[in-house]
């Protein structure tokens, strides 16, 4: 293993990562450590000597969500070792990868963030092409892992997935579920990040108006085996597209969704009900509507539309008195 090569040059002329902070840090490597196999020396040492090659000045800042012990420890040892280049900061229990990014966010100072996996699955050599894109006026680089080394039914799986944010979101993203990526600090600044959005940061990133750019980076391994997940991690991703799906298309136009969605159920149950009305008019039945199981249905879709509906206007409210502090552009660049 590489050691962490300490920064012995600095950059007087680095953007200050702060207002106020002269910064002389290029790249801030974020390290979420979610698991005590995460071999944090191995992707130090791989990703800190590639970007010492490119020239870059860079520290890391490792995340542990939760997680404690001798992997913590040796942390420590490191932080000491590179005199605070590898900073630690420690959560007291398990909050997910959006709190990780959006905590060490807070503490870095580079102008550049670098996320990565617990592992070096993709080669560190690649990681030119990434600031390559960034010097040519991308925001945000999420790389695409080529020649894939994991297995078919993995791959099959995660092409569907792809194939499928691809359509919500519109983009040609090929690759959500890789980590290592490269950002400037301003996407981070105009994001908000929480819950599952990590995953799908680039097409946040993208919906937003920052440019994203996607590269193709060898794939060394992959941790993990072949297999079907269990129900509840489908079920979850389901979830993650369906709200990916209401944040690209429907944050500012809510009635539009729920509308749709409440609309289609009240006509539903009006047909239900208008169907089993006309024929207890034309029947010579004795029991009444309210004997009527599909009437009864009818009756509650069309009351579970319109409070469906309901929330539509509300969510329409909201936008309308909140419109002058949220955006769904970006301005680039003004000409004058």
């Amino acid at each position: 293993m590489t050691d962490p090569i300490l920064q012995s040059e600095r950059n007087p002329g680095a953007t200050p990562a702060r207002p106020g902070l002269v910064s002389d840090v290029d790249v801030t490597i974020v390290f979420p450590v979610q698991t005590h196999k995460a071999e944090l020396e191995n992707v130090i040492g791989a990703l800190g000597g590639a970007l010492t090659e490119l020239g870059l000045t860079w520290e890391c800042i490792l995340v542990f969500d939760g997680i404690k012990g001798t992997l913590w420890e040796r942390a420590l040892e490191l932080q000491r070792e590179t005199r605070d280049q590898v900073r630690t900061i420690a959560l007291h229990k398990p909050f997910g990868a959006s709190v990780c990014l959006s905590s060490a966010f807070e503490h870095a100072l580079g102008g550049l963030i670098l996320t990565t996996p617990p592992y070096v699955q993709s080669d560190p050599v690649d990681l030119k092409k990434l600031f390559a894109a960034i010097d040519d006026g991308a925001d945000f680089v999420t790389t695409w892992r080529s020649s894939r080394v994991d297995s078919k039914l993995n791959r099959v799986q995660s092409g569907a997935f792809n194939w499928v944010v691809r359509k919500v979101v519109g983009a040609s993203f090929h690759d959500m579920n890789s980590t290592l990526r490269v950002m400037r600090r301003e996407v981070l600044e105009q994001l908000t990040i929480y819950g599952s959005i990590y995953r799908y940061l680039p097409a946040v990133a993208y919906r937003q108006g920052f440019r994203v750019d996607e590269v193709p980076v060898r794939h060394l391994v992959e941790w993990g085996g072949a297999g079907i997940f269990g129900a509840g991690l489908y079920l979850r991703r389901a979830l993650d597209l369906l709200g990916l799906m209401f944040l690209a298309r429907f944050t500012h136009k809510p009635l539009r969704f729920f509308g749709a969605l409440g609309g289609s159920l009240m006509l539903l149950g009006g047909l239900m009900a208008g169907t089993q009305f006309a024929m207890w008019l034309s029947s010579d039945m004795a029991f009444g509507l309210y004997q009527r199981s599909p009437f009864i249905v009818g009756v509650l879709l069309g009351v579970l539309g319109a409070q469906i509906v309901g929330f539509g206007l509300v969510g329409e409210i909201i936008v309308f008195t909140q419109a002058k502090n949220v955006r769904e552009y970006r301005i680039e660049r003004i000409y004058e």
